[in-house]
This record gives structure tokens, C-alpha cells and sequence, in this order.
């Protein structure tokens, strides 16, 4: 049974830093990729950035590239999300998840079968 556990939100003010991070157990092994969402009060769900486990290959969504990393640490079967240069655009409920296969667009939360509950992340003006 794979399990997601999500630690690290928390409330900053604009420019500050955050890390995120998700530790996974069980058959982890046979992720495809690990991607982090993040939902803001009525608005859907959106990809951050995704890790690609094999290859540790990752993209991210224009709104964040520069300022976040993604990482995934395989000794700990931890993925990471740095976020540096904080927002107030980027308060939301983030969320990791994790797939065995490529079925949607990274981007695409119907394409995860397992996902860990969510963080607050605020961010203050």
C-alpha cells in the first residue's frame, strides 16, 4: 500500500522560502513520476512541478519556474519542493501525488492514482 505523507506548509511573508516535502512508502519503486498540485480557494487544481523518478528528469509550470525546485531523494523516497521568492499568488493547499504510468499530461491531476493530503501554504503581502 503506498502511502504519501506531505510536510513543511506554513505562512511567510512575500519573498520568503518554504520547503515542502512528501515521503512515500511502500511500492514506491514503480513511480513514473512525483508531482506536486497546489489548489487556491476556488480555483482547480494545478501542476506545480513534476519529478520524473527514472530519469530525475523535471519540468515546471511557467508561473514558478526560477523560483521552485523540485527534487526527489531516492535513498529517502522523498520528493521536495523548494519555493523560494514567495507570492501571495502562490497560496494554496499543495499536494503531492505519485503514478505509475503516463497516462495524462504531468499537469493533469486525473492522471494520479495516489496522493498525499494537502499543506497550507500562505503567503502575506
Amino acid at each position: 500500500q503506498v502511502q504519501l505523507v506531505v510536510s513543511g506548509g506554513g505562512s511567510v511573508q512575500a519573498g520568503g522560502s518554504l520547503t515542502l516535502s512528501c515521503a512515500a512508502s511502500g511500492y514506491t519503486y514503480y513511480f513514473y513520476w512525483m508531482t506536486w498540485f497546489r489548489q487556491a480557494p476556488g480555483k482547480e487544481r494545478e501542476g506545480v512541478a513534476v519529478s520524473y523518478i527514472a530519469s530525475a528528469g523535471t519540468y515546471y509550470d511557467a508561473s514558478v519556474k526560477g523560483r521552485f525546485t523540485i527534487s526527489y531523494d531516492n535513498a529517502k523516497n522523498t520528493l521536495y519542493l523548494q519555493m523560494n521568492s514567495l507570492k501571495p499568488e502562490d497560496t494554496g493547499m499543495y499536494y503531492c501525488a505519485g503514478s505509475p504510468t503516463r497516462s495524462r499530461a504531468w499537469y493533469d491531476p486525473t492522471g494520479y492514482n495516489y496522493w498525499g493530503k494537502g499543506t497550507q501554504v500562505t503567503v502575506s503581502s
